[in-house]
């Protein structure tokens, strides 16, 4: 995802994605947040096109010989309304699988044309054709039944990738950064006026973005054994054999724990980065910052380079301790090893075991929201992208400071 904001005033947002990848849901959600109409492709046009004689189709009107004109009467429809949308409300949110709009050209630009003045924003729905599958097949819906079987071409045009993995609201939270609106932020929060002599990083949801991986590879896994995966979601966090044992027999604990390694590490390809993190790791010196993580050695180190970090000197995993988050143990290493005392680090977080963790190390907590919402962190200061802070170093050490 992009780490630049939208103007407030840029109220028309467009839901792309393919059937199934949840567009509808996020729309709603995201209409409801910002108070502008949504406009839905289907609710605009398909009751009308169900009540035609089914004579005038060879088969169904989404496929056969007049499913271009259809195509093109729809989001016809589609840009007539949004553009009155826009001149009474002053925006919309725009659902619609829009296959040709993320191509660019003439179909873009009609689009454009029909929601000006206003700048739309285009999300894109991406994920897991397996999913994408068990979820149409599970809402049964008739037309599904008449669509075309292919894989569209990537956008061409400049969207933000939202992964059909995350729950709405992991969704949201996403959107808001780009989109807005952001909460405000306390520029007198005590954390800008303390001194640091190191940054404790959590990695996953609070350097890269590996929530839609962690949730795939689990879902994946909850798949293969019969099991339910929602242990992953009350346990966010902690170390994968505290899932493991509590969602497997003893005796599946070590094929189990091997086979969750091997889909998360297949699954560590091309990971984004939390908006802002890059600028808060680069600008802590290299000596004076760790990476504290839940997650084996290898896949720790696979996801940072998914997402191109550089990798730290001191490097704190699973591998490293005995006793994983929420026990202080694993920020205690790593202030020992970088030969600081914990009271005087500052550890950026996302989970409510990290930062319960960091809490019992006696460090003073950033959190990240993103994986679970802010009323569920609670730290010292809880911002929606690490873009909202930056660091600064001198001769007495480290200090945050807000960023709008």
């Amino acid at each position: 995802m992009t780490e630049t904001c939208q103007p407030s005033d840029a109220r028309v947002v467009v839901v792309a994605g393919v059937a199934g990848s949840g567009k509808t849901t996020l729309g709603r959600a995201l209409a409801a947040e910002l108070g502008v109409p949504l406009l839905d492709l289907d609710a605009v046009t398909t009751p009308l096109l169900d009540a035609l004689p089914p004579e005038l189709w060879d088969g169904h009107w989404l496929r056969g010989p007049h499913a271009a004109a259809v195509r093109e009467g729809r989001y016809a429809a589609l840009r007539a309304v949004a553009a009155d949308a826009v001149a009474t409300a002053g925006g919309a949110v725009l659902v619609a699988p829009f296959t040709r709009e993320l191509q660019g050209g003439a179909a873009w630009e009609l689009l454009r044309a029909a929601v000006a003045p206003a700048t739309p924003h285009v999300l894109h729905l991406t994920g897991d054709p397996d999913l994408l599958a068990a979820r149409r097949a599970e809402r049964a819906t008739p037309r599904d039944l008449h669509r075309a079987d292919e894989t569209p071409p990537p956008p061409a045009i400049p969207v933000t990738r939202i992964d059909a993995d995350l729950s709405t609201a992991q969704q949201l939270a996403r959107v808001r950064v780009v989109v807005g609106p952001r909460p405000s932020l306390d520029p007198d929060a005590v954390v800008f006026r303390r001194t640091f002599d190191a940054v404790l990083f959590d990695l996953d949801g609070t350097l890269v973005d590996s929530t839609a991986s962690v949730i795939r590879s689990w879902r994946r896994f909850a798949a293969h054994y019969g099991v339910s995966a929602e242990a992953l979601h009350e346990n966010h966090g902690q170390p994968a054999h505290v899932l493991v044992s509590r969602l497997l027999a003893p005796a599946q604990h070590t094929e189990g724990l091997d086979r969750i390694l091997d889909l998360e590490l297949s699954d560590a390809v091309d990971l984004p980065s939390v908006p802002g993190a890059r600028a808060l790791y680069d600008a802590v010196p290299a000596h004076r910052r760790a990476i504290v993580t839940s997650g084996a050695a290898p896949l720790a180190a696979a996801r940072l380079a998914a997402a191109g970090f550089a990798a730290p000197g001191v490097f704190v995993t699973a591998d490293d301790v005995t006793r994983g988050k929420p026990d202080p143990e694993p920020f205690r290493t790593a202030a020992t090893r970088l030969g600081v005392d914990p009271a005087r680090c500052l550890v950026v977080e996302d989970a409510a075991a990290g930062i319960a963790a960091a809490r019992a190390a006696g460090c003073t907590v950033l959190a990240v929201t993103g994986t679970v919402d802010a009323e569920a962190l609670p730290a010292d200061l809880v911002v929606d992208g690490l873009d909202r802070v930056a660091l600064t170093a001198d001769a007495d050490g480290l200090h945050l400071r807000p960023l709008g």
